[in-house]
């Protein structure tokens, strides 16, 4: 009897501590109203920017371990939005984002690094657009953790990047339009 008091007070101990490392997880929905997925990319002497309006995504903050984090986003391509609204439809085209095939933009995270900044990770992950996949690094800096409005947490964070647009097989428009592209993410 007594060995079986032992054996479950272990248990309920180890109980306790899986739990706890578990409750270190906090999931964060990106609140699109307050977050922005921008862009930008040399067109012949100058630089245009732009947007993508609808976006959605969940963040994984491991407070124990920020190692342990992910995240997992999507962009609807056909929300592009440059203030051009015959540029967003010959974006939205077979020779740019064919988004009647390619509806989606999509991001997962494979990899969370510290760097020797505080508060700013180095996070891989895979990029999908036009149905290629390639691994891209973002630039995250955590903003902070705070209360929000009817009892919500929050956090906010800030990503940056630069991709090769010609990796995912987007080509056209060059050379009037560069390759490199300039991405910018406030969450």
């Amino acid at each position: 009897m007594n060995t079986l008091k032992k054996n479950l007070s272990c248990l309920i101990i180890s109980l306790t501590f899986l739990s706890g490392l578990k409750a270190a997880e906090e999931v964060y929905r990106i609140d699109t109203s307050h977050s922005s997925v921008s862009f930008s990319i040399r067109h012949f002497v100058a630089k245009t920017t732009g947007s993508f309006n609808q976006f959605e995504g969940t963040i994984h903050v491991d407070t124990a371990d920020m190692t342990q984090s992910r995240v997992e986003a999507i962009i609807t391509v056909g929300s592009v939005d440059t203030a051009d609204k015959k540029r967003d439809t010959h974006l939205n085209a077979d020779d740019y984002f064919h988004s009647a095939k390619f509806p989606a933009i999509e991001f997962t995270s494979t990899d969370w690094s510290i760097t020797d900044k505080e508060d700013v990770y180095s996070v891989t992950g895979n990029l999908t657009m036009l149905g290629v996949t390639k691994e891209v690094i973002l630039k995250v800096s955590l903003l902070g953790f705070g209360p929000g409005r009817n009892g919500a947490y929050l956090s906010g964070w800030e990503a940056t990047t630069k991709i090769d647009r010609s990796e995912w097989g987007l080509t056209a428009g060059a050379p009037a339009v560069g390759n490199e592209v300039d991405i910018i993410i406030n969450i």
